[in-house]
């Protein structure tokens, strides 16, 4: 009889297999991050008053976080474009709108969150508004986490009246409001533990690419794309409740696409919807809208 060097009798046993441990512990590490990204997820839901759908909002991210986030943000990109001087016409025209869209922010916020059922959320309180104006040929604006808000020259001949650049400011103002930006955190931390699980079941960078890859275009892009459907809803109320004719979200978008050149990826891709579904879905806010605008424009 030949001895085992390992202490077995080498006598009618089977091969052992290599790495079965290993392919196990794999596994359990894979269902461990399965179940922590569940309880993630399911423990960091809310409702949003705005809207009254459940959204992902982590609950370490608190609204204080988010505006000293938009501050560092909003200083940093000041400090490499500089802005126009407040006394300049256009600033203060620019200003003129952001003032009448930041007055009707308690009533269309107390407003949306009654026509869910909900007490309207004060976060908004907190915020200390700002709006400058960047000379550059960017058709944009935006408004940070706090109320930072910035409007680039380039929008101006894109929106070619008060009203539509109300519809757009209107828009990055409810985007601030939504507390999109704490979603989006929330939902990056979501997809970085799905990439740490596919990283420890073995899969190779190909094929955790790939999963990436199905992972943006069923959750991550439709996720952005819903933000930009909300804010253009709020924004849209905004804007009318502020005495702006809501008529003129059509053409500005129309108008916005012409810029564009046609060029805008297809609507799976992207973060944005495209303009057609976009006009489709502010055609059908319009009455909405102008109920908003009998109901809270007082001039």
């Amino acid at each position: 009889m030949r001895n085992d060097p390992f202490g077995g009798s080498g006598e009618g046993q089977a091969p052992r297999r290599r790495g079965g441990g290993i392919g196990n512990l794999r596994w359990l590490i894979l269902l461990g991050f399965l179940v922590y990204g569940g309880c993630y997820y399911f423990s960091n839901r809310t409702e949003d008053p705005y809207t009254g759908e459940t959204v992902l909002i982590d609950g370490s991210i608190g609204p204080e976080q988010e505006r000293a986030m938009g501050l560092q943000a909003y200083q940093e990109i000041l400090s490499q474009e500089q802005p126009l001087p407040r006394t300049d016409q256009t600033a203060q025209q620019i200003t003129a709108i952001a003032q009448r869209l930041i007055e009707k922010v308690p009533e269309v916020t107390a407003a949306l969150a009654a026509e869910h059922g909900m007490a309207a959320p004060e976060h908004w309180r907190e915020f200390e508004w700002d709006v400058n104006v960047i000379p550059s040929e960017q058709a944009n604006a935006f408004c940070l986490p706090g109320g930072k808000m910035a409007v680039y020259t380039g929008l101006i001949p894109v929106a070619q009246s008060q009203d539509a650049m109300a519809v757009v400011m209107g828009h990055e103002i409810a985007h601030a409001l939504l507390r999109h930006g704490a979603q989006r955190m929330s939902q990056q931390k979501l997809a970085q533990i799905g990439q740490m699980a596919g990283a420890a079941s073995g899969m190779d960078p190909q094929q955790q690419q790939m999963v990436m890859a199905a992972m943006g275009y069923g959750y991550l892009l439709p996720y952005a794309r819903t933000h930009e459907t909300q804010a253009d809803e709020v924004g849209l109320m905004l804007a009318a409740a502020a005495c702006y004719d809501p008529n003129e979200a059509i053409g500005l978008w129309e108008r916005m696409s012409e810029s564009s050149g046609g060029q805008a990826p297809p609507e799976f891709s992207s973060t944005h919807p495209n303009p057609g579904t976009r006009i489709q879905t502010l055609q059908s806010l319009m009455p909405k809208a102008l109920e908003y605008r009998q109901s809270f424009c007082r001039q």
